[in-house]
């Protein structure tokens, strides 16, 4: 049986929809001999870079992708109860550095102009603009093209399947799921006419949701925790659901099968399973960084004196010397032997480092929000080391006064972003942050996100209540976790013996911990941090 890698796979940052661990896949895929595997999450790539970072530590190669909400207009609103919004799945892979950075825009832009409820949406307008670079399959039961042949006419379903394979030509694959249910034969039968008819070829995939089957149960009770559903409610057997039904999936076949697995299941289309390694071939070995991007600051005229490669680095560093004496000037008045030095010595750091644009960018906002009146507190953290930082208005602490060490901050041999931490009053924030979207613009600027997880007490909770445990049975769980900080659910049930009869029970309180450990550590949802 040949080869094969799974190409359609979602882990816990497709939110409160997958279960699967990052680092659990890559040792089953490790364990496995598995080539290549893909991250393929809904409408997001939050988990790229750990998934990149997690492969190499395996040697399984990493491929980098995303699930898409496809949808007619990525700029309409508003809908009623009889035009709905209709998101079809569209599976995407990146196939070269290109393809990456279109993957990346598709994403943002599913954010920026496509978000609707909690949908990043795009449509085939932006595929057509960013489509280089890229692979896609037909993808699952969810698709634009599996939705025609299922609802639509078959010339509209042909048509629709066309569309695709007009514009990714070889890079456009059929992709059969078995999972029984009854609409996936109709749907693989009809694609697999078209493999035929159009010369294309096909791919098998189990579209992963968690890791091994007996997870299933505890996926859907993360389903629950989704929809806010209890468990016991009846899953709906079809799209539209209807009161008194919850969504769920039909069975627990949507696990990270081996390759021997996947084998049986596709034995009679073996080119199923050696065609994932051909994509797998066709995609380079991403290797992912986090260069340090930053708005280009403008200079005065007069101190663009540099050309060439770095002129703007240099630029800004002239304008930031500057900056720097005019204001020791005022505040120290007489720049002494040791002030001289110590500016020296942290403007030659900044200069050599290219920290310079970033210093100016601070400066700035700091000096607008003191102008548009809003509460700027007096410096904190290791940025009160910086006697450039003092100087430009950026702190209002003296360093050398101090005996505060700028190395704290700043460490030529620890190549990292300074950090510099500022507080605004709470109405005044909003105001630096309108300032520097409209001076550096909007594509510029961004707030950092941070991700909610379930926590040893959070999942418990999760758990027990879409189990319809009583509060009261939940919270004496819950009380049995040790206070300790970050503390998980196996070091609680390892040091409190109540958990661990808790554990060897057969009730609901047993299935509730259980359940919530495998749970544990499932990205719950995002926030934006409190930086900004």
């Amino acid at each position: 049986m040949p080869d094969f890698s799974h190409l359609h796979v979602h882990t816990q940052f497709s939110l409160l929809d997958g279960a699967a661990d990052v680092s659990k896949l890559f040792k089953k895929a490790a364990a496995d001999g598995m080539k290549a595997m893909a991250i393929t999450d809904h409408g997001n790539m939050f988990g790229a870079f750990k998934f990149v970072a997690e492969a190499g530590k395996h040697n399984v190669k990493p491929i980098v992708g995303c699930e898409f909400y496809v949808v007619e207009d990525r700029h309409k609103k508003q809908f009623t109860k009889d035009k709905k919004d209709v998101r079809h799945h569209q599976l995407l892979l990146a196939k070269n550095a290109e393809g990456y950075k279109n993957l990346i825009k598709l994403c943002s832009l599913g954010y920026i102009e496509g978000l609707y409820s909690k949908w990043p949406r795009i449509d085939k307008e932006l595929i057509l603009k960013y489509h280089k670079g890229l692979i896609a399959t037909s993808c699952c039961i969810g698709a634009s093209v599996p939705q025609a042949i299922l609802k639509n006419t078959e010339a509209e379903a042909e048509a629709e399947f066309k569309w695709w394979l007009d514009l990714f030509g070889e890079d456009y694959y059929i992709e059969l799921q078995r999972h029984d249910i009854p609409e996936q034969i109709k749907i693989n039968n009809v694609l697999t006419s078209y493999a035929k008819k159009h010369a294309v070829k096909v791919i098998c995939s189990n579209d992963s949701h968690y890791v091994d089957q007996q997870d299933a149960n505890a996926h859907d009770i993360l389903l629950c925790v989704n929809t806010g559903d209890m468990q016991s409610t009846p899953i709906a057997t079809d799209e539209e659901g209807g009161k008194g039904y919850r969504f769920g999936f039909p069975n627990d076949q949507f696990y990270f099968k081996t390759q021997a697995e996947m084998g049986q299941l596709f034995h009679d289309i073996p080119e199923s399973l050696d065609n994932t390694n051909e994509i797998v071939d066709k995609i380079d070995h991403l290797k992912l960084k986090r260069d340090i991007l930053l708005p280009n600051f403008p200079v005065p005229p007069e101190f663009n004196i540099h050309h060439g490669a770095e002129a703007d680095v240099l630029n800004q560093w002239e304008f930031l010397k500057d900056m720097t004496y005019k204001g020791a000037k005022e505040r120290y008045h007489e720049i002494g032997l040791e002030v001289q030095e110590r500016l020296d010595f942290e403007l030659f750091t900044i200069k050599t480092m290219g920290f310079a644009g970033y210093f100016l960018i601070v400066a700035d906002f700091i000096k607008a929000g003191r102008d548009l009146g809003v509460f700027v507190g007096p410096g904190r953290g290791s940025a009160a080391g910086s006697a450039v930082a003092y100087c430009i208005g950026i702190t209002n602490i003296d360093p050398i006064k101090y005996n505060l060490l700028f190395e704290r901050f700043l460490n030529p041999d620890r190549k990292s972003m300074p950090d510099i931490d500022t507080d605004f009053d709470d109405e005044g924030r909003q105001k630096v942050i309108d300032y520097v979207v409209d001076k550096y613009g909007q594509n510029q600027v961004a707030q950092i996100i941070t991700y909610g997880s379930m926590a040893a007490r959070t999942s418990i909770q999760d758990v027990g209540r879409a189990l319809n445990m009583p509060l009261s049975e939940v919270n004496t769980i819950k009380k049995l976790v040790p206070e300790t900080l970050g503390i998980t659910l196996k070091k609680a049930i390892e040091q409190v013996p109540e958990l661990q009869e808790i554990l060897k029970g057969k009730d609901l309180k047993a299935k509730v911990l259980a359940e919530a450990e495998k749970l544990e550590g499932s990205v719950r949802n995002t926030g934006v941090h409190a930086a900004g």
